[in-house]
């Protein structure tokens, strides 16, 4: 029956075709509708523009927005098979009652739709395939030179990094404003603090991030959308702007973003170093994000001094700046009993050489922290500093990277898709915090800094029973290497907390920091 149905598919799309019109998108890509409209006044005010997308039962109505030239669009990201019909709705009569359908083809190959939350601790997309966020942040790099921005896009393509987080407005820098990287377009109609018109978009601003977003995606890359930030130091006032123009910005952004699979939204960075707005006023930005967003994208928001509530209902997922937190074992789980929603540690401070203590972490520390977070049943976001003198840094501007990191993080990322489907899990969290993985299945244990020679062959007590097998690899997360235990290892009981290896051995270990073991039962 499904093959009748998609040769019915291929016909309506040829029949399309036939008639001059391009009727057809694939599965949780973008289908976009472009209208005429009115262009005088201020379009970008007061004008309500949507279109309710039906398949069957189903309905979904993004907003539309105004694209500039008189021309207005809606974007929709269909997520099912077949026929979809739409009719539009507006309060000027050139936008409004305008009706059509497309057809939505297969996802196309690799393509697994939008991340959600699995699992309640972890993500996966809309199939039901797995997603183990390892991020990096380049806040600038959409408002970089095009030489630049490919650069940065070569560099992401033979990275271990499937997110990034970055800027939706540029933070107020000389250099943005004079000189050879002088920006040449802003979000708002304007060209100073003095000169801005915050009822009016700049819509070939906005082009030019959501290009950034579809290069990602196109990469396999999540786009962690950063909406409001501190920065401006008083020079553009984009950080000081009252509620009606962040709802309205809000609106926009969401109208044109929402529709691309990858996207995933970053209320703020360092939120509460944005004086003006208070926990209020990030509740209802949160949930004005929920509401515009008709595919229920990721929400989280980034802290600084002051931390937001991540328990509110809006909030789907936890992004920490402190890196205390994957400094010591046993922070990761505790956040998660706290939260009970996945925690991503999205700054950790950053691989460099910068004098600022956040930016000067060894490659060997940044990937310490990578191994915490994990171990933790969590996740977390590199990134890098100047490491080269004539450059600003990869956290800023994107292009290279230099640091020694980002090859153990692709290691790390492997075992991590190896391992259990759905993510690790702490093991015995408040005996063992050094243990995550899956009990009578699978242990990955990582000893950090300690320079261990043996480790007696004792596994916590859940969901083991007497005689069963395990065999273990010695893994050097530094050097990436893994070495399997020639034995075999069989548990009996020994007490109510522990099972011990029948024949009392323990595995050697070179005694050397960064070291974990991998212990797999034996079918």
């Amino acid at each position: 029956m499904k093959h009748l149905v998609r040769i019915a598919l291929v016909f309506l799309v040829w029949a399309g075709a036939s008639a001059g019109e391009d009727r057809s998108v694939r599965m949780w890509d973008d289908f976009e509708l472009t209208l005429s409209g009115p262009a005088t006044g201020n379009p970008f005010v007061g004008i309500e523009f949507s279109a309710v997308f039906r398949q069957g039962d189903r309905a979904f109505e993004p907003e539309g927005f105004y694209d500039g030239d008189g021309l207005f669009k809606v974007r929709f990201m269909p997520d099912g098979e077949g026929i979809w019909t739409y009719r539009t709705k507006s309060n000027r009569e050139a936008l409004d009652g305008h009706e059509g359908q497309f057809v939505c083809l297969p996802p196309a190959r690799g393509c697994h739709g939008p991340v959600r939350v699995r699992n309640q601790y972890h993500f996966g997309y809309a199939d039901g395939t797995p997603f183990y966020p390892f991020g990096t942040t380049i806040y600038e790099w959409p408002f970089q030179s095009e030489e630049r921005r490919r650069q940065t896009l070569e560099t992401l393509k033979q990275s271990p990094f499937n997110k990034a987080r970055f800027l939706a407005v540029p933070p107020w820098r000389t250099s943005y404003v004079e000189g050879p990287g002088a920006l040449d377009c802003f979000p708002f109609e304007g060209t100073s603090k003095e000169t801005w018109d915050f009822s009016r978009f700049k819509p070939e601003y906005f082009r030019r991030l959501e290009a950034c977003v579809v290069q990602l995606r196109d990469l396999g890359i999540e786009a962690d959308v950063i909406l409001f930030r501190p920065y401006d130091g008083g020079k553009w006032g984009f950080d000081t702007m009252d509620a009606e123009t962040n709802d309205r910005f809000v609106r926009y952004l969401v109208a044109r973003l929402a529709a691309y699979r990858n996207v995933w939204w970053s209320l703020a960075n360092e939120n509460s170093f944005i004086r003006h707005l208070t926990d209020t006023d990030w509740d209802r930005l949160f949930q004005l994000v929920q509401a515009k967003d008709p595919y229920g994208h990721l929400r989280s928001i980034h802290n600084a001094g002051r931390i937001y509530d991540y328990g509110k209902p809006w909030v789907t997922h936890v992004s920490l700046q402190y890196y205390m937190a994957v400094r010591f074992f046993g922070v990761s789980p505790l956040l998660r009993d706290i939260y009970r929603k996945p925690i991503v540690h999205d700054e950790i401070n950053y691989e460099g050489t910068i004098a600022k203590r956040w930016g000067r972490l060894s490659g060997e520390e940044m990937v310490y922290r990578f191994w915490i977070a994990v171990i933790g049943g969590a996740y977390a976001t590199h990134g890098e500093t100047r490491v080269q003198p004539d450059d600003d840094g990869w956290i800023s501007r994107g292009g290279t990277l230099a640091g020694a990191s980002p090859a153990r993080i692709a290691f790390l990322r492997q075992i991590v898709e190896d391992g259990p489907d759905g993510g690790f899990d702490p093991i015995d969290q408040y005996y063992e915090t050094n243990m995550a993985g899956r009990p009578g299945q699978y242990y990955l244990i990582y000893f950090g800094k300690e320079q261990m020679a043996q480790w007696p062959f004792v596994l916590p007590q859940a969901e083991l029973e007497e005689g069963m097998r395990f065999r273990a690899e010695i893994i050097d997360t530094w050097n990436m290497t893994i070495v399997p235990v020639e034995r075999t290892f069989e548990v009996e009981a020994l007490d109510r907390y522990q099972y011990i290896d029948k024949g009392r051995a323990a595995i050697d270990l070179p005694e050397r920091p960064y070291m974990a073991l991998r212990i797999r039962r034996v079918p």
